[in-house]
């Protein structure tokens, strides 16, 4: 955040110093608005140009980058309103050269003038900008092949965002997961549920309920009653 504030201001800086350079004297005391555009692609000529046709019109294209750069946080819209800005610059230098013979820095009006220096220093500062500056935050992708942390449960919002939910329990008398199923032969249709048995009748008595016989020499059995 601090970096592209920093880096917005210096590329804001940068861009007005080449927006205000050509109203100052570029070469012998001639402004940079009196050159022609066309100028600095078939040569200097003493013609003098409207303020809109003239150098000032790519610096205003480098002006407009520079702000879009700086509200969508690209670094590379500021990077290029620089390069746009040193490339007029020094394309108008080789014009100028060729059409003097060399290029002088005099005091006075004689020489260049501090109208280069404001649009060499602007994309100076426009490119020390776009180096500044973070740029726009990448979002995070998460990776496929990594499986995702479980989240920790929690008592607020709804259930669907309070984590896992714990296993089932089975019901009451259910047998567990573990423990096969005993299952049972159908019975075949119409045929009614067995019955219990009935007791056995040829069974003997137990000895509580056989009478005592007092000839056998045999004491009473237990439980028996006279």
């Amino acid at each position: 955040m601090i970096r592209n504030i920093v880096g917005s201001v210096l590329a804001l800086a940068g861009a007005t110093a080449a927006v205000w350079s050509p109203f100052r004297a570029w070469y012998d005391g001639r402004h940079g608005r009196d050159y022609p555009i066309e100028d600095l692609f078939s040569g200097i000529t003493d013609a003098k140009a409207d303020v809109m046709t003239s150098i000032l019109l790519p610096f205003l294209f480098a002006a407009l980058l520079t702000l879009a750069g700086v509200v969508f946080r690209s670094r590379w819209l500021v990077a290029l309103a620089g390069l746009v800005v040193l490339g007029f610059t020094i394309l108008w230098m080789v014009r100028v050269g060729q059409a003097e013979g060399s290029l002088t820095v005099e005091s006075g009006d004689r020489g260049l003038g501090d109208g280069v220096a404001n649009a060499l220093g602007g994309g100076v500062l426009l490119l020390i900008g776009a180096v500044v500056m973070s740029g726009r935050p990448r979002p995070h992708a998460t990776r496929v092949d990594q499986p995702r942390p479980p989240t920790r449960p929690t008592l607020d919002g709804p259930p669907s965002d309070r984590g896992p939910h714990p296993p089932e329990r089975p019901p009451y008398g259910a047998p567990p997961d573990d423990q096969p199923t005993r299952t049972y032969p159908a019975r075949p249709p119409g045929t009614p549920p067995p019955e219990a048995a009935p007791p056995d009748r040829t069974a003997p008595p137990s000895s509580s309920d056989r009478p005592w016989d007092p000839g056998h020499g045999e004491g009473p059995p237990p439980g028996h009653r006279e």
